[in-house]
Order: structure tokens, then C-alpha cells, then sequence
């Protein structure tokens, strides 16, 4: 089934001439489906960025998605337009009054920052206690799921030496958890990073559980045992040039950075990235979709308590 994403959004032709089927809200109305509503907290600065690759992987499933997107009201994008905003994302005052299936929380360039001193640090502590009891599964994503991990249980973040850039490799810590159902033995993931973390902070608390990790890039997947709080430390999400284009960016900025690991053939810079995690990614929130979220939420959506 398709996901069914707003009228005139860039995304409806970028995944269309990837042949993923996309539905506009014009012929989702003809259809007497009940289909999943997820909201996306979008605290990327390329919000179109963001928006179309968690539209490509909410939508190669058998499911039928119905995307809703927000911004903060706190903090006003530079990165993206204002009549895209407009056009397309609302705030959360707009939508706190409804329920969802599922909520994505996006990471945010603001992650050397204590939290306290993020611009809208209070607006997303309201979103995130909000959805206790207005979601049925949020998934976190990089620092959305360090945020999302110190609000909840009070897990502080740590800065690394240098930036963790690029694609390492990950295995399970917990083979039979279902968000994992189907994964290989080994699987690939990216992180764009400069803090992290540890996992001896997260095996304090008796409600969460360690999924999976790397050696290299530490805790990846960590869980509630209902899985209505799901936290991911990486970007399975990201595009297969990503990490180059971020790479490429510091360069100009003047930053310096380190050649993202295990990404450019030959480390190499003027070769073309291999993208090796796409299979991951998919299967990932195939698994976070199914099984969290459409096996697990009311058919009333009213219901989600």
C-alpha cells in the first residue's frame, strides 16, 4: 500500500520516478481504509531532505500511511523556506487535540548543547510528554533519541573526541526482539554525530533493553519492553550521497573534518559513496510499522491510551 503524503510536496515526484507508490490526499479519499497516522517532528535544517527519505521508507510497505508533518513554533528555520513550511507543516498546537499511530522524532544539528539550551528544548518536552498517552509507538532518531532518552530517564549525553562520521557495522545484542525480525547476523548503518551514549547509563534502568550496537559506534537500538518508546542512535535513514554532501559542507565551513568512515571506496573522497544499508533501513521500519505500531494500535485511534 502507498503512503498517502500532502498534495504538491517535493517528495510525491522524487519517490514516484523511484516507483514508490505515493498516494496524494485527493485519491486517498476515495478509499474506506483506516489507514496509520504518524506525525513527524522534523528538527532537521533540510527539512525536504528529511521528509523524503522517511517518506520512501514509511512507504514500501504493506500498509497504508497517512503522513502529518510539524515544526517547532520556537525555533524558525533557516534552512528551509517559509512558504514550504507553510504550505506543508503545521505546529503542534495544531494537532495536540488528535491521536497517532506512530510519531518520528528527528535528530537536530544542536547536539553540543546542553538540552536545557536548546531553543525549544520546552516545546519538545511537551511533545514528548504528550505522546505518553496521544501515541501508540515514538521512534527517535539520533539526538531526537538522546533528547528522548533524558527526558524519559534522565540518561545524559557525552562528547566524543571527534565527530562519529560514517558507516559502521552493527550486530544484535538482543536476536529476538521483533523490531530486528529479519536481520542479518551483521548489518551497516550510518552516524553523523559528536556525542553519544553509554551503555552502562542505559543498563541502569530496568524498562529499557539494548536491541543492538557497534564497536565502533556504540549503542544503537534501545527499547521499552512495550516498545511505545523506541530510541535509534544512527541514521539508517540517510541517502546514499548524505554523509558526502555533510562532509563536503564542513569542508567549505572550514571545519577540517575526518573522511566518514567505511563510506568512500578506497577512502577516498572522488570515488562515489557505495550506499550498503538500504535493506537495513527498510526492513527496520517495516518492523517498527508492523509490528509496533499497526499490530499494536487500536482500530478507534481514540482508543490510544
Amino acid at each position: 500500500m502507498p503512503i498517502k503524503i500532502p498534495n504538491g510536496l517535493p517528495a510525491v515526484d522524487i519517490l514516484a520516478d523511484e516507483n514508490i507508490f505515493v498516494m496524494t490526499d485527493t485519491r486517498a479519499i476515495t478509499q474506506d481504509i483506516r489507514p496509520l497516522k504518524i506525525l513527524l517532528l522534523n528538527l532537521m535544517p533540510k527539512k525536504i531532505e528529511t521528509e523524503t527519505q522517511l517518506s520512501r521508507l514509511l512507504g514500501n510497505s504493506p500498509l497504508q500511511v497517512e503522513f502529518e508533518l510539524i515544526h517547532t513554533k520556537s525555533h524558525i528555520s533557516k534552512n528551509t523556506s517559509q512558504e514550504h513550511l507553510l504550505a506543508f507543516y503545521k505546529t503542534f498546537d495544531d494537532v495536540k487535540h488528535q491521536k497517532f499511530d506512530g510519531l518520528i522524532i528527528t535528530g537536530a544539528p544542536v547536539e553540543k548543547m546542553p538540552f536545557e539550551e536548546v531553543e525549544y528544548w520546552e516545546e519538545l518536552c511537551e511533545i514528548m510528554e504528550w505522546s505518553k498517552n496521544h501515541v501508540t509507538s515514538t521512534f527517535h532518531i539520533c539526538w531526537g533519541a538522546q533528547a528522548g532518552l533524558y527526558y524519559h530517564y534522565g540518561i545524559n549525553k557525552y562528547p566524543l573526541e571527534k565527530k562519529l562520521s560514517g558507516v559502521y557495522k552493527h550486530t544484535a545484542d538482543y536476536k529476538k526482539s521483533i523490531l530486528l525480525r529479519g536481520f542479518d547476523d551483521e548489518f551497516w548503518v550510518p552516524h553523523s554525530r559528536n556525542t553519544t551514549v553509554k551503555r552502562e547509563d542505559i543498563e541502569k534502568v530496568s524498562e529499557l533493553k539494548i536491541l543492538a550496537s557497534s564497536s565502533d559506534a556504540g549503542v544503537y537500538i534501545v527499547t521499552t519492553d512495550n516498545g511505545k518508546q523506541i530510541f535509534v542512535t544512527g541514521h539508517s535513514e540517510y541517502d546514499a550521497d548524505t554523509l558526502k554532501n555533510e562532509y563536503l559542507r564542513d569542508i567549505n565551513a572550514g571545519i577540517n573534518p575526518s573522511i566518514p568512515e567505511n563510506y568512500f571506496p578506497q577512502d577516498n573522497p572522488d570515488n562515489e559513496p557505495v550506499a550498503n544499508w538500504r535493506s537495513h533501513a527498510t526492513l527496520l521500519y517495516a518492523n517498527w510499522l508492523n509490528y509496533f505500531v499497526y499490530q499494536t494500535t487500536p482500530y478507534d485511534i481514540e482508543d490510544i491510551e
